[in-house]
C-alpha cells in the first residue's frame, strides 16, 4: 500500500513519516504526482515521492530483477555500500523481488530499474534537489509499464478511489499546519528525525477533464 493510500486509510506508519521529514510548516502544491494511461499495456508515471512504493509494488506483483542505487541509514545484509551524507549508498545489480521485500523496511530510498515478465520499471538515479517549485517537479521521475493483467492491482493501490479509468492524473497538496516534537528528547538530530507533521492532504484527480477533490487530516 502506497503512502498516500495509507494516510487516507488511517494506516499511517514509519514509511509515511519518512515522506514528510523534509517539510516545514506551509502549503506544498503539486506533490506526489501520478498518472495512468491504459492502452495495450498499463503505463503509470509519478514524481519521486512514489519511488519506494513503485519498487515495492513491482516486487509484490511478480518476479523481477532490480538494478540501481539504494539509500539506507544502516547496513543491509549481504550488500556493500559507501557512506555519504549520513547515508549508505549501495549500487546493486540483479536483486530479486524476494530480496527487495526483505530489505525494504530498512531502506530510505529505492532508486532502481526493474525488468520481469510483463514488468518494466524505470526510476531516475539522482534525487531531485529540495525546494524545487511546483512548476519544476518531475512527473516522470518514476515510469512503470506493466501488463494489462496487473491493472486491477495497480488501480487498487494507486487509484483506489477512482472509477474504472483509461487515463487519469492525480496530484496532492500537503498543508503542514504544525510540527509535533517528541516529548523528552534533547538531541537535535533525533528531534528532527522523530518530529511529526500535522495538517491535511488534498487529493485532486482529473479524469477525462473532470476534476474530483477530497481531503483528509493527518499526522505523520
Amino acid at each position: 500500500m502506497n503512502f498516500i493510500k495509507k494516510i487516507f486509510s488511517g494506516k499511517t506508519d514509519e514509511s509515511v513519516h519518512k515522506q514528510f521529514v523534509r517539510f516545514g510548516k506551509g502549503e506544498y502544491r503539486r506533490r506526489a504526482l501520478l498518472s495512468i494511461w491504459k492502452t495495450k499495456a498499463i503505463k503509470v508515471k509519478s514524481s519521486f515521492e512514489f519511488a519506494n512504493d513503485f519498487v515495492n509494488f513491482v516486487s509484490e506483483i511478480g518476479e523481477a530483477s532490480f538494478s540501481g542505487n539504494i539509500w539506507s541509514k544502516g547496513e543491509l545484509p549481504g550488500l556493500l555500500g559507501k557512506k555519504r551524507e549520513g547515508k549508505i549508498i549501495y549500487e546493486v545489480n540483479g536483486l530479486t523481488s524476494r530480496q527487495i521485500k526483505e530489505i525494504s523496511p530498512k531502506v530510505y530510498y529505492f532508486l532502481l530499474n526493474a525488468e520481469g515478465p510483463g514488468i518494466k520499471l524505470r526510476i531516475k538515479t539522482k534525487l531531485p534537489k529540495p525546494g524545487k517549485g511546483e512548476d519544476k517537479i518531475d512527473d516522470k521521475f518514476c515510469q512503470m509499464e506493466i501488463d494489462e493483467k496487473y491493472y486491477s492491482k495497480v488501480k487498487d493501490d494507486f487509484f483506489w478511489d477512482l472509477p474504472d479509468i483509461k487515463k487519469a492524473t492525480v496530484e496532492h497538496t500537503f498543508v503542514i499546519k504544525d510540527i509535533v516534537l517528541p516529548k523528552g528528547e534533547t538531541d537535535y538530530a533525533k528531534i528532527r528525525e522523530l518530529a511529526k507533521r500535522k495538517g491535511k492532504i488534498i487529493r485532486t484527480a482529473n479524469i477525462d477533464g473532470k476534476e474530483v477533490k477530497k481531503e483528509i487530516d493527518f499526522e505523520a
